[in-house]
């Protein structure tokens, strides 16, 4: 009997009507999902700002922001776009900038630091709130990539800059397609210490070549420490010989014989570490 009733509950209609709220529930779901990935943001701002832009929050005012800049990186935001580029716009009054943190815009970028790849990573350039390749120094990065950019085929104007070398040069302006998502560079490489002049010549002069600023420090810490304990040797035998001597003139052979053997201790201790040195400079 509770079978039939079962099987009377279960029809056709009801089996249809709960697969279309289950379809609907699902949609909803992911719908909402790419709806929160695809938020803009409003801020206020007192300069103009172009869609596209590369943007950073007010040190002194959260509620503005600013054209990106290399100086202060650490405070990339995101880019400007427009408000009916996203479905769920979060603005009050006065605020007319509109910021996206994740999804896929479009970009302003330059070909500062070379052609620009599908799949590069985007950080800011010298001009601010442009884009350009992320290279091995930059620490964040506003996204990747998805169309490239060489500097002509879309080329939007053109800038100068000035270049290390004191001379000038043209970079284009265009735009490109970036899965925005702001984050440390996994380019960046950690900076090397600078060496002093002096142990930069030395150490090249040995090895015929650069050398890395760690293994030049590791080499001067090893030449130092074979030096302290050799000369404490060297000191010590001598002065303990001459005591030794003065005391017990008959005993003289065997004080110097037990001299020199310290002496000879200490000279293999200093170039066993000189030969440590030359290892850690050549190889």
């Amino acid at each position: 009997m509770k079978h039939t009733k079962f099987r009377d509950w279960l029809s056709l209609p009801r089996i249809l009507a709960l697969g279309a709220l289950l379809a609907l529930l699902l949609l909803g779901a992911r719908q909402s999902t790419t709806d929160a990935q695809a938020v803009t943001q409003g801020f206020a701002t007192d300069v103009k700002l172009q869609r596209g832009m590369l943007i950073q929050v007010k040190q002194d005012d959260a509620t503005k922001v600013e054209p990106a800049s290399q100086q202060s990186a650490e405070r990339l935001h995101g880019v400007v776009v427009n408000p009916n580029d996203a479905p769920v716009t979060l603005s009050a009054e006065g605020e007319k900038a509109f910021v996206a943190t994740t999804g896929r815009y479009e970009t302003l970028v330059s070909n500062q630091n070379g052609p620009i790849e599908s799949g590069d990573y985007i950080t800011i350039a010298s001009v601010d709130g442009i884009g350009m390749k992320a290279g091995e120094e930059e620490p964040m990065v506003i996204g990747r990539a998805l169309d490239a950019f060489d500097g002509s085929a879309g080329a939007l104007s053109t800038i100068g800059l000035q270049d290390s070398a004191g001379g000038s040069r043209e970079v284009a302006i265009g735009r490109v397609t970036i899965d925005v998502g702001v984050a440390r560079n996994p380019l960046l490489k950690a900076k090397e210490p600078n060496l002093p002049g002096f142990l930069k010549r030395v150490s090249e002069s040995i090895a015929g070549k650069p050398v890395n600023p760690v293994r030049v420090y590791i080499a001067v810490a090893v030449f130092v420490v074979s030096a302290i304990i050799s000369t404490s040797l060297l000191i010590g035998g001598v002065r303990s010989a001459l005591i030794s001597i003065g005391r017990n003139p008959l005993s003289k052979k065997t004080i110097i014989r037990g001299m020199l053997q310290v002496i000879m201790v200490g000279v293999t201790i200093f170039i066993l570490g000189l030969i440590g040195v030359y290892l850690l400079l050549k190889v």
